[in-house]
């Protein structure tokens, strides 16, 4: 068969065994469709599918396709994340910044910590730690991945639990806006090279002159040519952060965290991050499980990735029961709150694909913090539903 055929045979059972599994399962209340997917793609991985039929692995994902499933996926990711960069509100962070200040800083910094120390003790082993990476750089790796809050995916799960446009969504959004902005400040930080420091200053100079054209430009455009210009803008910025070692993914969010999303009709916004989600995300999911391995031992990840799990979800309820005591919430407020800012699944999966990409993580690392992400998305609705029933006054309070 050909390379063709064989490409669409490939995106066949990308978009067909997750939906199956999702509709005739009806798993929808503890695992969204885009969460089976990320678990479909673990289960077609060289772990689980190669490993049990290697022929017919080594026929359908062979190289020349695999090739061709990176393309498309690098492309998905770069505009989903573009988009994530265009929503944050960072207007309304500034408008309630001492509450957003306290309750973000808090979010991020009791997860991240708790995550270091797990980091630390990983240290002590071989075959967690990437090539390419010094310790100060895994070790502050794994613990942003523990922070992290998937901005894109809370936003669809506080839709199927209608408090999206309440004022309490509202304001759990302005505290993942603010924890997205270090999680990718993080990773630049991270992926400094002092090697290539000049490229990377003239890039983010270069980037904060063409920041300020862009804006005046888009401000003289209609609409219709914002969405066209955005595009090429995002394109620049990706081959630019990536040439300067920063990763296209860094690009790909500061395109869109320089831009106002008032600039584009929220209806069509929305309607393009579903659609990439619909059409071309399932294809960087499947990528992402082609890159799992268990060749430490399945037990060994699965531990590994259960205290991540462990120092993820409790550091952020843990920081969230001081924010609401300083903030003086109501009972159970932080707690709600914490269950919804713990959601991982895309932003962190993306997160940690860059680690691998620089070698500083392994496969193996890698593979226990997709499952601690699956772990974590899928507690969220479960856990968050029946703390809202009995919080149901909280979606009427004032932001």
């Amino acid at each position: 068969m050909s390379t063709s055929e064989i490409f669409l045979i490939a995106m066949a059972i990308i978009f067909v065994v997750p939906y199956l599994i999702w509709r005739v399962g009806k798993t929808d209340y503890y695992a969204p469709l885009v969460v089976v997917q990320i678990i479909t793609g673990i289960l077609l991985g060289p772990g689980i599918l190669g490993a049990l039929y290697p022929h017919y692995y080594g026929f359908v994902f062979n190289t020349a396709v695999v090739q061709a499933l990176n393309g498309v996926a690098w492309w998905a990711v770069m505009v989903f994340v573009w988009i994530a960069g265009i929503e944050l509100d960072l207007q309304g962070v500034w408008a309630h910044r001492r509450e957003s200040g306290i309750t973000a800083g808090l979010a991020l910094g009791t997860p991240l910590w708790l995550g270091c120390m797990v980091a630390l003790g990983l240290l002590r082993f071989g075959g967690w730690v990437g090539a390419s990476a010094a310790p100060w750089q895994f070790v502050l790796g794994i613990g942003m991945a523990c922070a992290v809050t998937a901005l894109p995916i809370l936003i669809l799960l506080m839709e199927k639990l209608e408090i999206l446009r309440q004022p309490i969504g509202q304001r759990i959004l302005r505290y993942a806006s603010m924890d997205d902005i270090a999680i990718w400040g993080v990773l630049a930080l991270i992926l400094m090279d002092w090697q290539r420091i000049g490229k990377q200053f003239f890039f983010l100079l270069s980037f904060a002159v063409a920041s300020w054209l862009l804006r005046r430009l888009m401000l003289w455009l209609q609409e219709r040519d914002r969405w066209y210009v955005g595009l090429m803008w995002l394109l620049v910025c990706g081959l630019g952060a990536d040439w300067s070692g920063l990763h296209f993914m860094v690009g790909a969010f500061l395109a869109g965290a320089v831009m106002d999303r008032h600039w584009f009709d929220q209806s069509r916004m929305d309607m393009l991050r579903h659609n990439v989600l619909l059409v071309m995300m399932p294809v960087f999911f499947l990528s992402t499980g082609l890159r799992t391995n268990w060749t430490m031992g399945g037990s060994a990840v699965f531990l590994v990735a259960g205290v991540l799990l462990i120092a993820s979800v409790s550091g952020k309820l843990l920081g969230m029961r001081v924010a609401g005591r300083i903030l003086k919430w109501q009972p159970g407020e932080s707690s709600l709150i914490g269950w919804l800012l713990q959601t991982k699944a895309l932003i962190m999966i993306i997160f940690v694909n860059v680690l691998l990409d620089k070698k500083i993580i392994t496969n193996a690392t890698f593979t226990a913090l997709l499952l601690m992400a699956v772990g974590s998305t899928m507690l969220t609705i479960p856990i968050a539903n029946p703390k809202l029933i009995r919080l149901r006054a909280l979606i009427s309070k004032a932001a």
